[in-house]
């Protein structure tokens, strides 16, 4: 006779205890860029939690760590997880709660003695953020689009990638172990925070993701004379940072006439820099995020069409140079109705909302169905300091997860459900 699932009412996520995992992960500081010595310490004490609920913890070729509990059968494993590395002055949830969540779920079933049809695989990727090499390296190398090149990047140390994920236990000789296929998970679960505050102003305490953004970077030179900023007359300048500026204006107005979702210009540079120089060259990069790739690709075309016109008026050269983009990914049907089952049978409110952001949840769609659950954000700050979740937010998500791994693990095994 199978053993009978546990419900809602005797599976409960431990609030305190929660709090206490993510509390204790947020000592080893704010600042643990992926691959630094904070981020080991933050690794190594997030291995040990792992081990205290009886995960088997294992780190493939491309430092992921992967805690492994075994199921009642030889079935692909239901994953869960998120990342544990921050941008420089971050936050105490960004990534971690979906970590720390992760742990205390599988300790509650530790607890109560409850194994799943599917094992279950709770993974902490490494390199979510990408301050140094590029986002998403541990998920992009067990999708297996982490190659050679990547490899070869260097930090502002002139350390490489290889060698950034040798420093953390990983195998970079071997990468290609890392990589798995489709259909070698049942499928992935990610909690996060919000990150924005759609959730908090409807007083909605789960947020369903229906997909999470594609992102297109395009990088822009900008090229004009520069000149004596006192002896050049307005009317012959070939001003570089004046045609960059209506670049930037044209970007914001792109995203407020909705042409996409949004639109950035964040990042700039500007040469020779000096108070009495025209400006001659400047390079920006124009970021847009949008869940449909048509939109992402008509916005781009239509500022195409504002630098020529900027161009030609400015007397400036506008190059646009467009790295490979990062496409749009919608969250599984089935997963999001496994979400709202559990919501459901919590008596939780929930609203559908797109994520923004870009998460190691996108990759894993390539190896089974993904789906994702936000938690609001106070004020909708994230990547700050300020960053904060209310503790009982926190373990609401952290119960709809369990709930929503018991309801997938009872779906894809074709288990009936028996509450007592």
């Amino acid at each position: 006779m199978a053993p009978v699932r546990p419900s809602a009412r005797s599976t409960q996520v431990d609030t305190a205890s929660l709090f206490h995992r993510i509390q204790s992960i947020s000592q080893t500081g704010t600042t643990r860029l992926a691959y630094s010595p904070e981020d080991i310490r933050g690794r190594a004490l997030v291995m040990e939690m792992m081990r205290e609920v009886g995960l088997r913890v294992a780190l493939d070729a491309a430092g992921n760590i992967v805690g492994r509990r075994p199921g009642r059968e030889r079935l692909p494993p239901l994953a869960l997880g998120s990342h544990v590395d921050t941008v420089r002055n971050g936050g105490r949830y960004d990534g971690i709660l979906g970590v720390m969540a992760a742990i205390e779920c599988v300790g509650v079933l530790q607890e109560t003695g409850y194994t799943t049809v599917h094992p279950l695989e709770v993974i902490v990727f490494a390199n979510e953020e990408g301050q140094q090499f590029g986002a998403l390296c541990g998920s992009r190398a067990m999708v297996g689009t982490l190659g050679a090149d990547d490899l070869a990047r260097k930090d502002e140390t002139g350390r490489t990638l290889a060698e950034a994920i040798h420093g953390i236990g990983g195998d970079p000789k071997h990468l290609q172990s890392a990589r798995r296929k489709a259909g070698d998970i049942a499928a992935f679960v990610e909690l996060h925070i919000e990150q924005g505050g759609t959730l908090e102003k409807a007083r909605v305490p789960i947020g369903i993701v229906e997909g999470i953004a594609g992102i297109s970077h395009t990088d822009v030179r900008i090229t004009g004379q520069a000149a004596h900023s006192g002896t050049t007359s307005m009317q012959i300048r070939r001003d570089a940072l004046a045609a960059a500026a209506e670049i930037v204006l044209s970007v914001q107005k792109a995203a407020l006439e909705n042409r996409c979702q949004v639109a950035t210009v964040g990042q700039l540079t500007v040469l020779p820099n000096a108070t009495n120089v025209i400006p001659g060259e400047v390079a920006l990069t124009i970021e847009i995020r949008d869940l449909l790739q048509e939109r992402i690709d008509a916005t781009l075309e239509h500022l195409r069409q504002c630098r020529e016109e900027i161009a030609s008026r400015s007397r400036v050269n506008i190059e646009f140079f467009q790295r490979q983009p990062i496409e749009p990914v919608p969250c599984s049907r089935l997963v999001q109705d496994a979400i709202v089952e559990s919501c459901a049978h919590l008596g939780l409110r929930f609203q559908r909302l797109a994520s923004g952001a870009g998460h190691d949840a996108q990759m894993m769609a390539k190896l089974g169905p993904m789906g994702m659950i936000f938690v609001p954000s106070q004020d909708g700050i994230s990547h700050s300091p300020r960053e904060f979740t209310a503790s009982g937010d926190c373990a609401q998500g952290a119960q709809v997860l369990l709930e929503t791994i018991l309801h997938l693990d009872e779906v894809l095994s074709g288990t009936a459900r028996s509450d007592p």
